[in-house]
């Protein structure tokens, strides 16, 4: 096991993707196994010194930003292990925290098989995409993290070492959970309130006859370190065939967006095949279609908005499905002869990092200002989308500041980025966020779908849960954390800690 206090060694870990600045670290350790893991943890605990668990630095919400004590680095702690392959079930991985989603997607499709969750930063550690229950483009027909991880190895704070497996160790009938470690069993209480519907990873998990396992995953690091994962595969897609459909009018999309969504739902269900059944339904609006323009110069002059669908298809049905898109397209007044549709795999690629480029993009102008994103991360239920895409509009047209929204129309969740120009236009895009999270958890939807809550956006959990919801979770972080070591900072405010 390596430490450091050099400051060289430790800047690199005190930034992420948020941009949150001030933090500090009195030391980096890389653990290489989970004995390691468990020597610092134990001594960390003797000593009360804060733990922050660190991934390769893509997180959005400053989860992996130090205020003081030791960095834990997940770095060398493995990647992956073993893919399994079978003809009559279902694939797995098992792997340790630190291979990148990348690198998993890449060694899993070498073997015909998919990892099914899609998150858009691809240099992310699978480790932290399970400590977020990170989602993606994808998730729209195969949901989050959470539905592919089957078991999980964790060292809790105490060094004590958990291997949690789904559908073993489940909630009793009074929302109990009894963990059994290598040294003792622990008795958590889950909490009581209501999870929302569809995305969510704001706060610890709960659930009827849940899983151990699913208190881990989206806890951001404050409940454990993540050390093995094995993960569900399915069979690759034989093809795909894909669009990015531009409109002129932000409308015409919103209301294609929503009939695709509802065919794709109404088609799975029923099973139908040759129907339209999108794995995902991707938003632009005017404003993002602005500045994709600086890249993608063939972008048509009178688009005001655009839709990224891919659907996966048979080679014998794939005219027939086209057709069905192509026929959707004309109902809505698409700009059809000048929308973009996937002949071969390389296009598909491409209409994909067109998808992804519009984040670096917006971190590209934000950098040239030195200013923090203010993004949103929520979703509501289905039967708000209009109502939230109303909401969008209203709050940021008379706004003066510049904006995108883009996202997972397909999952009613749509990403906002304000981007100010100077800290004035900052403090007024913050009330701006404030005004609208209160909104979405009237409408019953969650303030993170997928980037989680880190240190940035607690006071919008305490907005959403209420002062009862973080005691239970502090009531659970007590118990597997009795020394507060883990995450400090991170998704529960220190006074609730403090009770």
């Amino acid at each position: 096991m390596i430490r450091s206090n050099h400051p060289d060694v430790i800047h690199p870990y005190l930034k992420d993707a948020s941009n949150l600045s001030g933090g500090y670290a009195q030391e980096v350790v890389f653990p290489e196994d989970e004995d390691d893991v468990a020597q610092v943890l134990e001594e960390a605990c003797r000593t009360k010194t804060p733990v922050t668990v660190a991934g390769n630095g893509t997180g959005l919400v400053g989860s992996r930003i130090p205020f003081g004590g030791i960095v834990l680095s997940t770095e060398k702690l493995g990647g992956l292990k073993h893919i399994h392959q079978a003809a009559e079930e279902p694939g797995y991985a098992v792997t340790g925290p630190a291979v990148t989603l990348r690198a998993l997607q890449e060694a899993v499709s070498a073997k015909g098989l998919l990892y099914p969750p899609d998150p858009t930063e691809q240099n992310a550690f699978l480790g932290a995409s399970v400590a977020t229950n990170a989602s993606g483009a994808r998730t729209f027909k195969y949901g989050a993290t959470r539905k592919w991880v089957r078991r999980l190895k964790v060292v809790l704070a105490t060094g004590d070492m958990l291997e949690l497996r789904r559908g073993e160790c489940l909630a009793d009938k009074e929302g109990r959970l009894f963990l059994k470690g290598f040294r003792n069993t622990i008795a958590l209480k889950l909490p009581q309130y209501r999870i929302p519907e569809g995305k969510h990873s704001a706060g610890y998990y709960s659930a009827p006859d849940m899983s151990a396992l699913d208190l881990f995953i989206g806890s951001e690091g404050t409940l454990g370190v993540i050390t093995a994962v094995e993960l569900v595969l399915i069979p690759k897609p034989q093809e795909l065939f894909s669009g990015i459909v531009f409109f002129g009018k932000e409308e015409n999309a919103w209301q294609f967006a929503h009939q695709a969504r509802e065919a794709s739902l109404k088609n799975r269900a029923s099973c139908a095949k040759d129907q339209i059944d999108a794995s995902a339904l991707e938003y632009f609006d005017s404003h993002s279609i602005e500045i994709l323009r600086s890249a993608y110069s063939q972008i048509p002059q009178r688009a005001q908005a655009a839709i990224f669908f891919e659907q996966e298809i048979q080679p014998e049905s794939g005219k027939k499905l086209a057709e069905q898109w192509f026929l959707l397209c004309r109902s809505h007044q698409a700009l059809f002869d000048q929308s973009w549709f996937s002949q071969s795999p390389k296009e598909h690629t491409e209409f994909r990092v067109f998808r992804h480029a519009i984040p670096a993009l917006v971190n590209k102008i934000l950098r040239q200002h030195n200013q923090q994103k203010i993004g949103t991360d929520f979703t509501v239920p289905g039967e708000h989308l209009f109502d939230l895409l109303e909401l969008y509009r209203q709050s940021l047209r008379d706004s003066g500041l510049r904006y995108c929204i883009f996202g997972h129309i397909g999952d009613n969740h749509l990403h906002v980025n304000l981007l100010p120009q100077n800290d004035l236009e900052a403090d007024w895009g913050w009330q701006i966020y404030r005004k609208i999270a209160l909104q979405i958890i009237q409408w019953g939807g969650t303030i993170s779908a997928e980037h989680g809550v880190g240190k940035i956006k607690r006071e919008y959990l305490l907005d959403m849960f209420g002062p009862s919801g973080l005691r239970e979770m502090a009531a659970i972080k007590k118990e597997l954390d009795p020394c507060l070591i883990l995450g400090r900072g991170t998704i529960i405010p220190e006074e609730y800690l403090l009770d």
